[in-house]
């Protein structure tokens, strides 16, 4: 069934308190829950529903100022829902009417929504930030035709990889499996396991490499054993086949890939989307996670620098490579034509659509750049402290949601926060300037 949206009706209850009753109403967060339009969000939003029989599920403005909420506070799940039930703003952010001392919904509820949205739907709050900007004079429409454009990596919440920490734990849940389903192994390797992970570990730490392989090949040969036991025992049931599929596949890779190898590898069984990225950056050469396209206006609007566009880019593409999916969907996000792009030098020889070819300069160029480019080049660092920010304050730095389409979820969502941090900062400046020009001046005595 489609959701059962909430309207404003002015109804009173005797037992109850309206929020409106109890609340500062020139707070920033009540103005911003009027500024943004939730028709539309509900509007778009309402396409994954149909009618039908059944019970009708959580209402779009609560979900989406939920998914608002988290990501501009960088807050979990638990602790939104902990903040929500005791904050008498966020309640009215999210549109309730009378306060409310239990929450009106499971915490896994918000987990469902976001996998049933997904990116393209979620893009529908990076668009509405940008149309708030835009209504309360933060950002001017024109202040969108001119960007500049950077990748940066989303890490992904595992741990750092290692082979012997991965053959390990293939072991381990082959093991565990094995165990639920009612297998009887030959041997589960569970104690000697144990005891020649340390062994690598330790003889790695003090640099005695020999005996650190002869531990890691202990590791991978009760790895093998585990599979051909189980490979063994599980022939010719097909439901058993279908239960350990996924698993024995993982372990099967994890058993193959060596440390030199060419092409996709496994870095974690629970995250097997993972990619290892390089980035040149001293301090963390490598990264595990998804690359990133962030976008952020060339000049600073009155509001600060918001962020125009953010985008997942699984199977790590070199940079330039990225401009021919990014470009029209930055303009569809932003509903108006760029006129002009600004890169870092990675995206040299660059793939961008035909129209937009000329209207890319990247670093380090020489032909067509006149003395207005090159003035204006010198704020194409200016993305830097908005990934920065939009990885430390909103949620990109670690990313906890699952699979493919929680990188692409996640990063929506972070710039999205971002910008609504932004504009609470804005209508929080407008308001105090408004308070000032009505608050009587006292007379000086004389």
């Amino acid at each position: 069934m489609r959701p059962r949206e909430r309207r404003e009706t002015g109804e009173m209850d005797l037992f109850r308190s309206r929020l409106d009753q109890i609340i500062n109403m020139n707070h920033e967060l009540v103005h911003l829950a009027k500024t943004v339009s939730w028709e539309a969000i509900e509007a778009r939003c309402g396409e994954v529903y149909s009618d039908g029989p059944g019970m009708p599920p959580l209402p779009t403005r609560l979900m989406a100022g939920l998914a608002i909420l988290k990501h501009t506070f960088n807050l979990s799940d638990e602790e939104l829902c902990a903040r929500w039930v005791e904050n008498p703003y966020f309640q009215f952010f999210c549109g309730e009417t009378f306060f409310r001392h239990d929450l009106p919904f499971d915490r896994s509820s918000m987990t469902r929504w976001r996998q049933r949205m997904g990116e393209e739907r979620m893009m529908s709050l990076l668009h509405e930030s940008l149309s708030v900007a835009v209504k309360t004079g933060a950002m001017r429409p024109e202040d969108t035709r001119r960007v500049i454009v950077d990748t940066t990596v989303q890490p992904k919440n595992i741990m750092f990889p290692t082979d012997a920490k991965l053959l390990n734990r293939a072991r381990e849940r082959l093991v565990a499996l094995a165990k639920k389903t009612g297998l009887d192994l030959r041997q589960s390797y569970t104690r000697v396991g144990k005891f020649a992970l340390i062994r690598h570990q330790r003889y790695a730490h003090a640099k005695q490499f020999k005996r650190a392989h002869k531990a890691l090949r202990t590791l991978r040969t009760y790895l093998g054993r585990t599979i051909r036991d189980i490979t063994r025992q599980i022939a010719g049931e097909d439901d058993l086949q279908d239960i350990f599929r996924k698993d024995l596949h993982l372990a099967s890779r994890v058993l193959e890939q060596r440390q030199n190898q060419r092409g996709k590898k496994v870095y974690s069984l629970h995250a097997p989307e993972v990619e290892c990225i390089g980035k040149g950056k001293a301090h963390a050469p490598y990264e595990f996670g998804v690359k990133v396209s962030v976008a952020t206006t060339l000049q600073r609007s009155k509001g600060g620098q918001f962020a125009l566009h953010a985008m997942a880019l699984p199977g790590n593409p070199y940079d330039g490579h990225t401009l021919a999916t990014v470009i029209p969907d930055m303009e569809r996000t932003i509903g108006n034509g760029i006129t002009r792009i600004l890169a870092d030098a990675g995206y040299r020889g660059h793939n961008a659509p035909l129209f937009h070819r000329f209207k890319v300069y990247t670093s380090g160029q020489k032909r067509r750049m006149t003395p207005a480019i090159k003035r204006e080049m010198r704020r194409r660092a200016a993305v830097e402290p908005v990934i920065g920010h939009i990885k430390n304050d909103h949620r990109m730095n670690r990313n906890y949601l699952a699979g493919p389409q929680g990188d692409a979820i996640n990063t929506v969502l972070a710039a999205a926060g971002y910008n609504f941090r932004l504009l609470l900062n804005w209508l929080r400046l407008l308001l105090c300037l408004l308070a000032s020009l009505f608050i009587p001046r006292s007379s000086s005595p004389h």
